[in-house]
């Protein structure tokens, strides 16, 4: 029993991680080699695509803004830039088209690299052909700028903190309403216990009286 407990709460902790990791902004800082769009087949992975944009669809094929990046370690990186409108994440994200020619404006070579900072959300998967979705642009001097990602911390601060509310609800929940009825309940087991052996003590005195008189009228 203890081993359900644990594996239950270990998925609980695992599909949240999972949610939030996947939800959070993250930065990068990258130099951005090409901007394009590209008719993809939005399948199985479409729960990851956007779909506010007009005449956008969840699957079939469609056309995809896509921004392409290389770090300063020489590795690539691409996203998608989809508007995210009302639905989720709620980052009420309409801007897309204007991010587009952002990036093509800020695009760089490597003889004379302009670092951006990349804020995105989402995950790079190549069997499902999924990308992270890019919210913002900004010029930084160079690559090794570093972000402190003030909203993650507010809102695992938020998280955390709700948590231990409702714990404290629970705990005190538990404690005034559920233990004094459990009390109840095992106070009225005992008396139906008690209730019980004084009934079968009561019988057995009765049987015994009865197989007395019984010897006494009509002998053993």
């Amino acid at each position: 029993m203890v081993y359900v407990k644990w594996i239950f709460w270990g998925l609980v902790v695992l599909l949240l991680g999972g949610f939030l990791h996947y939800t959070l902004p993250r930065h990068d800082t990258l130099r951005i080699v090409e901007t394009e769009v590209r008719r993809v087949e939005v399948g199985e992975g479409s729960l990851f695509w956007g779909s506010s944009e007009p005449g956008a669809v969840t699957a079939g094929n469609r056309d995809v803004k896509f921004i392409s990046g290389v770090r300063d370690s020489g590795r690539t990186k691409v996203f998608r830039n989809e508007d995210t409108g009302w639905g989720w994440p709620p980052y009420m994200k309409f801007n897309s088209a204007d991010l587009q020619a952002r990036a093509a404006d800020l695009t760089s070579t490597q003889d004379a690299p302009r670092w951006i900072l990349v804020k995105s959300y989402g995950w790079r998967n190549q069997l499902l052909s999924v990308f992270p979705n890019v919210l913002s642009l900004k010029e930084v001097p160079g690559p090794d700028h570093r972000v402190i990602p003030v909203f993650n911390i507010l809102v695992l601060t938020g998280l955390a903190a709700l948590v231990l509310v409702i714990r404290a609800f629970l705990k005190r929940f538990w404690t005034n309403r559920v233990d004094p009825v459990v009390e109840d309940v095992a106070s009225a087991f005992d008396a139906a216990d008690d209730h019980m052996d004084a009934a079968g003590r009561r019988f057995r005195g009765r049987r015994e009286k009865f197989r007395e008189w019984w010897v006494e009228t009509f002998g053993g």
